[in-house]
C-alpha cells in the first residue's frame, strides 16, 4: 500500500483518519522499506530514524487529540543534503564538509517542522549541487529507480530517486539550472522550480546566489503544490525572498484552465534531440490541441545563448560562494589532519584534496572570468545577455501583444543516460540542461511532469510548463488538469 506509485499524501492522510495505521507504524514501514531500497539506488546519504521515530510517536498523540492539523502532517520526506537541519550533518556531498554539523535550521525546514512533516533522511546530490547526474557525489552513486544502469539526473538526483522509488511521499531539492526539473524528468515524477524569491534560501548552501531556488518533488502535481504552499513566502533572513500570497496555490478550482493560451517555443525543438523525447513531447502537445487548448508557436531567440551565459555567471558566483570552504573553518577530514603543516600548506592540501573535480573546474573558471581584464569581457556581457533572455520571455507573456499564458517545452534533450556515459565529457553533460537553464536565468517558475503514465521498463519523458513570475498557480493548475484528464 505505502509503496505503490499511486500512493499520495491525500491517500496517506485518509489512512491515518480511518485508523488503518498509526503514524509510528507508517513511518516505521517507510524507514524499513527506504533502507532496503537504498541498497539498490543509493538515494539517501543517511537516515534520521531515531529522532524521527520519536517525532512520529508525538504525532500519534496529536492525532488522537485533534486529528490531522496540517497539510503535511506526518508526511515522510527526503531532504537534499545541501539544506541544513539543526544538529545534523550537512555535507553537500563533499568531503570538505564530511564532519560539519549544522547549528540551525534552514527556513524551509522550520516551515516543514511547523507543518509536522517527518524527515526520513538526507538525500544524495552532485557535490555542492554541481552536476546533472549525481555522479559527482564524494560519497556514493545514486541510480535511477526506473533503470539502475542509468543516472537519476542531478544535482537533486537523490531527492528524485527517493520519490520515484516510493521511499518517500515528497522531497526537497534545489534548482540552479534545472536540478529539480531534469531529475524529475529522468525519474518520471513531478518537480517544481519556483519563481526566484518565492522560497527562502536561508540555510541552504549557496551555489549561485542569483539562480538557486528550492523546490519540491512528489508523485503528483497536487502533492507538489501542497509542499510548495508550505515552504513558500517571504523571510526576513533572505533579502531576495518576495512577499507573495500563495495561500491558495494548491486550490485549482478558481483557475479556468481551458482559457490558458499555450506557447510552444520553436527554439526548444532542436536538431540533436532524441527521437523518443521529441515524439513524447509532441504527443503531449497533440493531446492539448485535441482537448481544445489554444496553442501558438512563439520565439525565444536569445535562448540559444543561455548555456554559454549560464556557464559564465554560475562559475563566477560559485567561485565567490565556495571561497568559505577552506578545509579548516567547517571541518577537516580525518585523513587530512596534520599538526606539523603550516597554515598555507594546510589550506592547499585540505582544499585541494577535499574538493572534487567538478567544483574545482567551476571555481577555476569563475575566478578567471571575474579577474582583472576579463570581468567586462565575460561576466558583464553575460549579464547583458541574461537580460535579453528575460526580455524574450516577457514579450512572449505580454497579453497586450496577444501573448501566451504558459509555455510548454521539453525538459531534457534525451532520456536518462547510462552511468558513466558522460563523465569524461563535461560539455556533453552540460548540454543536458539546455532546455532548463533559460528559466533560471529569467527567474521564472517551471513545472516538470511526465507526458503520460509509463509502464515498468519504459524510460520516462517529462515536459515542462513555464509560467510568469509568481504565477505558480497557473502552471500547477494546468499540470493538474493534464495529469488527471489528458494523461489517461
Amino acid at each position: 500500500m505505502f509503496f505503490d506509485s499511486d500512493f499520495t499524501i491525500e491517500k496517506y492522510h485518509s489512512g491515518l483518519r480511518e485508523k488503518k495505521y498509526s503514524v509510528t507504524e507508517a513511518i516505521g514501514e517507510f524507514f524499513s522499506y527506504a533502507k532496503k531500497e537504498n541498497e539498490k539506488n543509493g538515494a539517501f546519504l543517511r537516515f534520521l530514524e531515531d529522532d524521527q521515530i520519536k517525532r512520529a510517536k508525538d504525532l500519534d498523540l496529536r492525532l488522537e487529540e485533534g486529528g490531522i492539523t496540517s497539510d503535511l502532517f506526518a508526511v515522510p520526506m527526503g531532504i537534499k543534503d545541501n539544506i541544513l537541519i539543526s544538529g545534523g550533518i550537512a555535507t553537500a556531498a563533499s568531503k570538505i564538509l564530511e564532519n560539519y554539523v549544522s547549528s540551525y535550521d534552514a527556513t524551509v525546514i522550520e516551515k516543514l517542522k511547523s507543518n509536522e512533516a517527518i524527515f526520513l533522511g538526507k538525500t544524495n546530490l552532485d557535490e555542492f549541487a554541481m552536476g546533472s547526474s549525481t555522479e559527482n557525489s564524494a560519497f556514493q552513486l545514486t541510480r535511477n529507480p526506473k533503470d539502475i544502469s542509468r543516472v537519476p539526473g542531478g544535482s537533486s538526483g537523490g531527492s528524485a530517486a527517493a520519490v520515484a522509488a516510493n521511499m518517500a511521499l515528497g522531497s526537497l531539492g534545489s534548482d540552479t539550472g534545472g536540478s529539480i526539473r531534469q531529475p524529475a524528468g529522468f525519474c518520471g515524477i513531478v518537480g517544481l522550480k519556483p519563481t526566484y524569491g518565492a522560497v527562502s534560501r536561508y540555510g541552504v548552501m549557496s551555489l549561485a546566489s542569483s539562480l538557486d531556488q528550492i523546490g519540491p518533488f512528489a508523485k503528483t502535481v497536487k502533492d507538489v503544490a501542497t509542499i510548495f504552499k508550505t515552504i513558500s513566502g517571504i523571510d526576513k533572513m533572505d533579502s531576495t525572498s518576495a512577499e507573495t500570497d500563495y495561500s491558495t496555490v494548491n486550490q485549482f478550482n478558481d483557475v479556468n484552465v481551458k482559457d490558458l493560451v499555450i506557447g510552444i517555443p520553436k527554439e526548444y525543438f532542436v536538431k540533436g534531440m532524441s527521437p523518443e523525447v521529441e515524439k513524447e513531447v509532441n504527443d503531449a502537445i497533440g493531446r492539448m490541441r485535441r482537448d481544445g487548448f489554444k496553442i501558438k508557436e512563439i520565439s525565444l531567440p536569445h535562448s540559444k545563448y543561455a548555456l554559454s551565459c549560464y556557464y559564465i555567471i554560475l562559475p563566477a558566483e560559485c567561485s565567490a560562494n565556495l571561497a568559505r570552504y577552506d578545509g579548516i573553518r567547517y571541518s577537516v577530514p580525518e585523513e587530512l589532519k596534520n599538526e606539523d603543516m603550516n597554515l598555507l600548506s594546510t589550506y592547499f592540501r585540505n582544499r585541494g584534496s577535499a574538493i572534487g573535480d567538478e567544483p574545482r573546474r567551476r571555481i577555476l573558471l569563475g575566478t578567471f572570468v571575474l579577474s582583472s581584464g576579463y570581468y567586462d569581457a565575460y561576466y558583464a556581457k553575460a549579464q547583458k545577455v541574461r537580460r535579453l533572455i528575460l526580455n524574450d520571455f516577457m514579450k512572449a507573456f505580454d497579453k497586450s501583444a496577444e501573448g501566451v499564458d504558459v509555455i510548454v517545452a521539453p525538459v531534457t534533450p534525451s532520456t536518462a543516460f547510462k552511468i558513466g556515459e558522460k563523465t569524461d565529457d563535461p560539455l556533453s553533460m552540460y548540454l543536458s540542461d539546455i532546455f532548463t537553464i533559460p528559466v533560471n536565468l529569467a527567474g521564472l517558475p517551471g513545472l516538470s511532469l511526465p507526458t503520460r503514465k509509463y509502464k515498468e521498463g519504459e524510460l520516462p519523458v517529462n515536459f515542462q510548463i513555464i509560467g510568469k513570475h509568481f504565477d505558480e498557480k497557473s502552471i500547477l493548475a494546468f499540470g493538474d488538469y493534464y495529469e488527471k484528464i489528458m494523461n489517461k
